[in-house]
């Protein structure tokens, strides 16, 4: 019986090591994945102050040379050495506002028809498509642009829009000027055109997760398809769709080889959206290999960080809309 018993307990003893060495495991496991995922966070913020710290430090020079007149001057000439940044900052804000103006509507309005109007064998064609026309390199836009779309807008759109503004207070100014087809206007349009996939995409994504019964609560009660976009998929999705305009915008921002090749690359400010101009990153695009002087690189530099802290800006906006569109939504 003794030994009967002695076995007994042994066995027991062997059956509670296993659990206990699988849970030790467990543990190290656990305590490998959340080092490794602390590691990966750490990371991402020593390689974003890195980024920072290597601008301001590259900066420097200029902004000490320049002052506060760095950004508030077009002056652009690297024989006397003087910079100001304005010229790239107008382009910059200027050619993303028309493509987010041309380029959120027909978004959405792709993302609704997809999603609410769309007949079942069309639905994957179209999405196949904007999923390729996002795929495509901006150097192929580039020269779509230059070779097929600028010529096209010299010739057939410029001159009507030019003939139909004059006289016209402040669109006159606005659209003013010999038709070049390349400029500040060109480059938006180019800019709309490869926004539009990134935020049908986001925009799509978000209104089918909208629950069935709620659409068809309000299809029951009468309602149309456009109040039932309004009404209910439109709210229910707000943030999501946010989040896909600020990706869109990003895009917009930091865009270099498309823009390049359409907006003529001109330091100035123009009042006319028809006159060439430039952008920050397109500015550095084309001049960083040329800049010789110590001064010259440092005014590069310090176009990227301002690029850096507009686009920084841009995402704490939108950040800080998402949180109060949650806190209304919440209340």
């Amino acid at each position: 019986m003794n030994h009967i018993a002695s076995v007994s307990i042994r066995s027991s003893t062997a059956a509670l090591d296993v659990p206990a060495a699988a849970l030790r495991w467990h543990n190290l496991r656990d305590v490998a994945l959340r080092e490794a995922t602390r590691l990966s966070a750490i990371l991402v913020l020593v390689l974003l102050g890195g980024v920072i710290v290597s601008l301001i430090y590259g900066a420097a020079p200029v902004l000490r040379s320049e002052g506060l007149s760095f950004f508030t001057t077009e002056a652009w000439n690297p024989v006397t050495e003087k910079f100001g940044a304005l010229g790239p900052i107008y382009g910059t804000l200027v050619t993303s506002f028309i493509a987010m103006l041309i380029g959120i509507p027909v978004s959405i309005g792709v993302a609704i028809f997809i999603t609410e109007l769309c007949p079942r064998p069309l639905k994957r064609p179209i999405g196949t498509a904007i999923e390729l026309l996002a795929g495509i390199p901006s150097i192929i836009y580039g020269i779509w642009g230059l070779f097929v779309l600028a010529p096209f807008l010299q010739k057939e759109v410029q001159p009507l829009i030019i003939s139909v503004f004059s006289g016209v207070p402040v669109f006159s100014r606005l659209f003013a000027g010999p038709p070049y087809g390349i400029g500040v206007l060109t480059a938006g349009i180019i800019l709309s055109i490869m926004v539009v996939p990134y935020i049908t995409s986001v925009t799509r994504d978000v209104f089918e997760t909208v629950p069935a019964v709620l659409k068809e609560s309000a299809y029951g009660l009468g309602c149309t398809t456009w109040e039932v976009v309004r009404n209910v998929v439109m709210p229910y999705t707000r943030t999501g769709v946010i989040g896909g305009i600020m990706l869109g915008l990003g895009r917009a921002l930091g865009e270099t080889m498309a823009v390049t090749f359409v907006i003529g690359n001109a330091h100035r400010i123009a009042p006319s959206l028809l006159a060439p101009g430039t952008t920050i990153s397109a500015a550095i695009a084309n001049e960083f290999t040329e800049a010789t002087g110590a001064l010259y690189t440092s005014a590069l530099i310090a176009l990227g960080l301002i690029l850096f802290l507009i686009t920084f800006l841009v995402l704490a906006a939108a950040r800080y809309l998402l949180l109060q569109l949650e806190r209304r939504a919440g209340k």
